[in-house]
């Protein structure tokens, strides 16, 4: 074991690409990510991304280049779609494959480094495209698998002593969210209306949301052969169906929760929005930066008992500009190694049931908060519900988010040459509709 992992490491320093790669690259030819990108009113296309060249994957496809023993034997092409639905329902073999040819294909010395005229079809500079979503998403599940994030908001709501609920340390804790409202990086965000109850109020009124939230996430892209409906997915080989991860920003209405989730849970507060970062980084990409998990008390159910117990070292940050301070102002930082229940779990417990997992699903890991104040992963617990405010350098205060705010997630692994990163996860703020909307 300790064999292999010094050959990988050395095979992957070797790796140097002749496209330029700017300093401090999220997308290093370690990363190879996938997406969907699109030029000024063409089509989207399955793509990935070195440096600053995005590269058109259905066009190395047309080109003969994908020629792999397991990728030639499949008899149709998989790029030849606006999403990546085909690729992600293969399986780690093939996704391992097209990953090594790319970068064997982008590594100076290589057959297609110096030939000009297939480099003019396969590459465009990243300003001259627009991203998309990478995939026809399936169905959408949340997750609350942060032990720091549910100590915090449990506290908040409940007290330090009854924070934790009993269930919490037996079965990773979900809902069943929205995939239509799931949308892409840069994509503006409404500020939704809803019931709210104050605390002191005798009844619910009708408004708009007053305590707009964001929370900082990881979200497992699901991939490969779906499981027979009644036939759940063991742990141990839960991770063969993660295809791989963005950075998930699940918008919440704070004060409609609290009205609404009651006795079945987020509704309204969480299906308004949700962005996802455009590029899907590899669980090959992030290898290198896998780190084993604290030990659960008490043991885990069979069910639920890995025989590595691990997440990934990704720095997680927030960054937030407002109207009068445009300029991003970066205030959190998190780290996926946070994480109680891992997504290997999270997988093996949804399908438990029975529940047959398709790929294109989307799992969010549930907000991902640190140990420090400046750690947490939401402004209801940095804030501590509005109690603390966020002290912006402008002098401008946020107990949560206003109209015109501009709330920028990021997140990487690693440093210089050897960085993985997922590009940007951002979404601005816009006013409510006005109440006459709702009189006709």
């Amino acid at each position: 074991m300790i064999i292999n992992i010094f050959v990988y490491v050395l095979m992957q320093q070797a790796i140097q690409a002749f496209l330029l790669i700017p300093k401090d690259s999220d997308f290093t030819i370690k990363n190879i990510p996938f997406g969907v990108a699109s030029k000024p009113n063409g089509n989207p296309f399955p793509a990935t991304i070195i440096g600053d060249s995005v590269i058109n994957l259905a066009k190395l496809e047309e080109l003969g280049y994908f020629n792999g023993p397991l990728f030639s034997t499949l008899g149709s092409k998989v790029f030849d779609s606006g999403n990546l639905n085909k690729f992600v329902s293969l399986s780690r073999p093939y996704w391992k494959e097209v990953r090594s040819q790319i970068q064997s294909l982008f590594q100076c010395g290589s057959q297609l480094e110096n030939n000009q005229e297939a480099l003019a079809q396969i590459i465009t500079p990243v300003q001259d495209i627009q991203n998309h979503l990478p995939i026809t998403i399936g169905e959408y599940t949340d997750f609350y698998s942060s032990k720091n994030h549910a100590f915090n908001m449990g506290s908040i709501i409940r007290g330090p002593d009854n924070a934790m609920q009993p269930n919490w340390y037996y079965l990773p804790v979900g809902y069943h969210g929205r995939r239509s409202s799931i949308v892409i990086d840069g994509t503006d965000i409404r500020r939704p209306w809803g019931q709210v109850k104050a605390p002191t109020a005798e009844k619910p009124s009708f408004t708009k949301c007053k305590r707009l939230d964001y929370e900082l996430e990881i979200g497992a892209v699901i991939g490969g052969a779906p499981n027979n409906l009644g036939e759940p997915i063991k742990v141990n080989q839960a991770e063969d169906r993660v295809f791989g991860f963005v950075i998930l920003n699940d918008w919440s209405a704070r004060d409609v929760q609290v009205w609404e989730y009651v006795p079945l849970g987020p509704f309204g507060a969480k299906n308004f929005a949700s962005t996802i970062s455009p590029w899907i980084v590899s669980i090959e990409a992030l290898e290198p930066f896998r780190i084993q998990l604290p030990e659960q008390d008490p043991e885990p159910f069979i069910y639920l008992k890995e025989k590595n117990h691990t997440s990934f070292d990704i720095r997680l940050e927030v960054l937030i500009g407002t109207e009068k301070s445009p300029e991003l102002e970066h205030f959190t930082t998190s780290n996926f190694k946070y994480m109680y229940w891992s997504v290997n779990q999270q997988i093996a417990h949804h399908s438990i049931t029975g529940c047959n997992i398709q790929p294109g699903d989307l799992f969010g890991s549930g907000t991902i908060s640190g140990t420090t104040k400046d750690g947490r992963g939401c402004l209801m617990e940095y804030t501590w519900n509005g109690k603390e405010p966020l002290v912006l350098k402008s002098g401008e205060q946020r107990l949560f988010l206003e109209d015109g705010d501009v709330l920028e997630m990021r997140g990487y692994a690693g440093e210089g040459e050897n960085r993985v990163g997922f590009g940007r996860c951002k979404g601005k703020i816009l006013p409510a509709l006005d109440e006459a909307y709702f009189q006709s």
